[in-house]
């Protein structure tokens, strides 16, 4: 299923302020919210809005190291939700697909990582239908969230 990164976002939750990225699907109404860390939420938003610091950080750093080496990010696939131990909520799963003087190879990566380099590269993003049964979420539980961008600046 074709998805796209709608916001990035933060939750408010008994054990704080937690940040979310949004994935929206084609033709579905429900989102795939995935819970991730803020340096992650930050690298998201700054891929989304090209913003330019200066000096390449972790994620601008690896896309410069794929490239010269002919490299390039095909799509990436969020493919699995790890159950907890507790049977509630679960670790995402993602898969980069690259595109290498080799051919195509597949490299495991957690999903906040695969999305902050889709954001940087307009690689094309894909959920399962297992991932989205699993996961999906009303979207209007999320849309009166504070933005990652507002949210960053204060902490």
């Amino acid at each position: 299923m074709n998805a796209s990164i709608d916001a990035v976002r933060v939750a408010g939750t008994p054990q704080g302020p937690v940040p979310v990225v949004i994935l929206a699907v084609e033709e579905e109404e429900d989102v795939v919210p995935i819970f991730i860390g803020f340096n992650e939420a930050t690298s998201i938003a700054r891929g989304l809005e090209a913003e330019d610091i200066g000096r390449p950080l972790t994620h601008d750093l690896l896309l410069d190291v794929m490239e010269e080496l002919g490299s390039r990010i095909d799509r990436i696939v969020v493919n699995e939700i790890e159950q907890g131990a507790d049977g509630r909520g679960g670790t995402y799963i993602a898969d980069l697909h690259l595109q290498t003087p080799r051919g195509e190879t597949v490299i495991d990566a957690r999903p906040s990582d695969s999305l902050a380099l889709a954001a940087r590269t307009n690689a094309s993003i894909e959920v399962t239908e297992d991932v989205f049964e699993d996961g999906r979420d009303d979207s209007e539980k999320f849309e009166h969230l504070e933005s990652i961008r507002n949210v960053a600046g204060e902490l």
